[in-house]
């Protein structure tokens, strides 16, 4: 069996393949610190993320405030950690939505072919004839704006990709000799994907989601920056750099530090998915 085969990973194994891969290491670290301040946002933030002080208004980074205040007085560092939760909580929710409405369509239409996959496939082909950005944004528009709102229709606009790499997966499997004599033997369709099919087909939806968590966050940070994401009291990177966006040229600490988090955890969790693409797949890159 390969090195990289899932099953065969071990502690030493994986200690010699994040020595190999240094930016799945870093990545690694990122999203580490992300989800620290995430989780630990009340103990690392020096003030009051909502708390608004006019006297202290647009200060730029200091010992006091250190990435500086907004235009309300508010400090920026404690709200970016603050931040932090939103922006995972996003990542979190919109992909496992998209997992779980892609994943069982593409099982179905990969299982049992046909009419059903026709059928299945073709309506999404539907929501991937659209843009990926526009297709949220008509939808938020149409149900009304708001960061709930924004992860639906990220969730609906995504989950057709999942559906297809799922079918992908399960028409190559459905055709192996383990899953032929569990039909011989008798045992029910249902019972054969649960227990044959889904747990070998699995790892491009992994590594796929994986992906997509940093892609999640970067559409709800755009939602949120042309208005029609999170929403004020929320505290949200991209709405952040939303509402200090008139204000860059001038005071330029109001938009850089949350554009700074974006990019650090869109980029950490990006090479956390490539190397687990590589750890759990090394034969293929991703689907998408």
């Amino acid at each position: 069996m390969s090195a990289h085969d899932p099953a065969m990973i071990q502690p030493r194994g994986l200690a010699a393949f994040l020595r190999r891969r240094p930016l799945f290491a870093f990545g690694i670290a990122g999203l580490a610190t992300i989800v620290a301040c995430a989780l630990f946002a009340p103990f690392i933030a020096t003030h009051d993320p909502v708390a608004i002080n006019f006297a202290d208004k647009l200060v730029g980074p200091s010992a006091e405030h250190l990435f500086g205040t907004d235009n309300l007085g508010r400090d920026i560092f404690s709200r970016v950690v603050y931040g932090a939760r939103t922006s995972l909580l996003i990542g979190a929710i919109v992909t496992a939505l998209a997992i779980a409405i892609g994943a069982p369509l593409g099982l179905l239409a990969g299982y049992f072919g046909g009419k059903t996959d026709a059928f299945m496939m073709r309506g999404c082909d539907v929501f991937l004839a659209f843009p990926p950005l526009l297709l949220p944004i008509a939808i938020t528009a149409a149900i009304g704006t708001g960061l709930l709102n924004a992860m639906i229709a990220l969730a609906i606009s995504w989950f057709p990709w999942y559906a297809r790499i799922m079918r992908s997966s399960v028409l190559r499997i459905r055709s192996e000799l383990y899953v032929d004599a569990a039909r011989a033997m008798g045992v029910s369709h249902g019972r054969v994907m649960v227990r044959h099919i889904v747990p070998n087909a699995m790892t491009p939806i992994i590594v796929q989601g994986s992906l997509d968590f940093s892609y999640t966050i970067l559409a709800a940070a755009s939602l949120s920056f042309i208005g029609i994401g999170a929403q004020p009291p929320q505290i949200e990177w991209g709405l952040m750099a939303s509402q200090a966006r008139s204000l860059f040229m001038d005071f330029w600490w109001t938009v850089t530090f949350p554009g700074l988090a974006i990019f650090v955890t869109v980029l950490s969790i990006n090479l956390i998915g490539d190397g687990l693409r590589d750890l759990l797949d090394p034969r293929g890159s991703s689907t998408r």
